[in-house]
């Protein structure tokens, strides 16, 4: 038995942790999301030029968005059972044709099925490029989950300077632009594939030691079907706070303190910057302190200055959104690992799931937020919006760190 033991531990003995790849891996996420979050950050201008209402600037974010949640599941699905490197070089190539369509694109109905191109390629490269951390992380998993998802976050936070500087002055054609920036993605990631075709092998091992160690797990399937079901409803939580910030509250700005579009994307910048920077710092935090604390922590330590953020100045307000981007999006690529470690051995599919659905239900929550904002006007909505971090009192319900280590012994 204590041989067998020992077999098992030298088996899943991790390699040593790859940061080159994972530098890369992030880089083209940073590139990927870039792309991805040009479209909202462009709202200001396709509302002047064709006249969008809200409720339209909704079903562009929500065709882009919800097709990537949508797709990234079976992609996740998929390849957990037949890893398909090349998938991910493909998937850009979705997005530059997108790119290419948005930029020319004469009204409104091709405006949403450029995005829609968008959505199927970042739905291929998320649950992939979550597998590609996965194998290069080595022993520090939730440092490499953290440096690939701050490149996406990243990525989300330049698009408002990237409005600003190309957007503005060129107009919906400027997007012609990032057809470079999906050519330079689709090289880095035919690199990335290649190296992750030399891991398969090593992948099929990892995935017979993890249903081994799933056979004898402690926690019930009812006990895992719950959190997992609670963890998707906090994501959704937190993605509709996200979509309300990213993609209305610059107009909030513009209508309150009377901003131009330059002036009010500045404010965007800051949120989503320092949650890049709070993304990057989740990940080493949980591995200390907690994966559920963490969690705990991103909404409630958000929710005091989330309710404050309707009633601040112009100056105030900077602060405020750049402390809640950093704590809020601190679990970011925390809630990927805590579900990894629920799911083991469905790495593709539950990074599709969770990574999905924080586009997926942002998706949703600009259709919603939309009509809302249409129905009831831009301030009561933003009232609704600062709210919802208060619904991370139901992290409590989740399985301690404990839990989940008992789940591997």
């Amino acid at each position: 038995m204590q041989s067998l033991q020992k077999q098992n531990t030298n088996v899943v003995s991790e390699p040593k942790t790859m940061y080159n790849i994972l530098f890369i891996i992030g880089f083209v996420h940073l590139l990927n999301d870039a792309i991805q979050a040009v479209v909202p950050a462009m709202f200001p201008i396709l509302q002047q030029s064709m006249g969008l209402t809200f409720t339209q600037l909704g079903i562009i974010a929500f065709g882009l968005n919800f097709t990537s949640s949508l797709i990234q599941p079976v992609v996740g699905f998929y390849t957990d059972k037949k890893p398909s490197p090349y998938a991910l070089p493909i998937g850009l190539c979705f997005t530059f044709w997108g790119v290419l369509g948005l930029a020319i694109a004469p009204s409104f109905w091709i405006v949403v099925i450029s995005v829609i191109f968008i959505g199927l390629g970042s739905a291929t490269f998320h649950p992939e490029g979550s597998r590609v951390a996965y194998m290069a992380a080595g022993n520090r998993r939730g440092t490499a989950q953290s440096i690939y998802q701050v490149g996406g976050n990243a990525g989300q936070a330049l698009a408002p300077l990237i409005t600003a500087v190309i957007l503005v002055p060129f107009g919906q054609f400027g997007a012609i632009w990032f057809t470079l920036v999906a050519a330079l993605a689709i090289g880095l990631l035919i690199y990335i594939a290649r190296w992750y075709s030399e891991q398969v092998l090593l992948l099929t091992k990892k995935k017979n030691i993890q249903k081994k160690l799933k056979e004898n797990n402690p926690l019930t399937k009812k006990t895992i079907l719950f959190a997992i079901t609670l963890l998707v409803f906090l994501v959704f939580a937190r993605s509709w706070f996200h979509a309300g910030i990213s993609n209305f509250y610059v107009f909030y700005l513009m209508e309150k303190f009377q901003l131009s579009i330059d002036q009010s994307l500045i404010y965007i910048f800051i949120f989503l910057a320092a949650g890049a920077v709070g993304t990057f710092a989740g990940g080493p935090l949980a591995d200390r302190y907690g994966k559920r604390n963490m969690l705990l922590l991103s909404m409630l330590g958000s929710a005091p200055l989330a309710l404050f953020l309707p009633y601040a100045g112009q100056f105030l307000t900077y602060v405020l959104l750049g402390a809640i981007g950093f704590i809020i999006l601190s679990s970011f690529s925390v809630s990927v690992v805590y579900a990894q470690e629920l799911v083991p051995g469905k790495i593709g599919m539950v990074s599709g799931l969770i990574v999905g659905l924080a586009f997926g239900m942002g998706a949703l929550g600009s259709v919603a937020l939309g009509i809302l904002a249409d129905w009831i006007g831009l301030t009561n909505t933003m009232l609704f919006v600062v709210s919802l971090p208060l619904l991370g009192l139901l992290t409590f319900f989740l399985p301690s760190d404990q839990k989940l280590r008992e789940m591997h012994e």
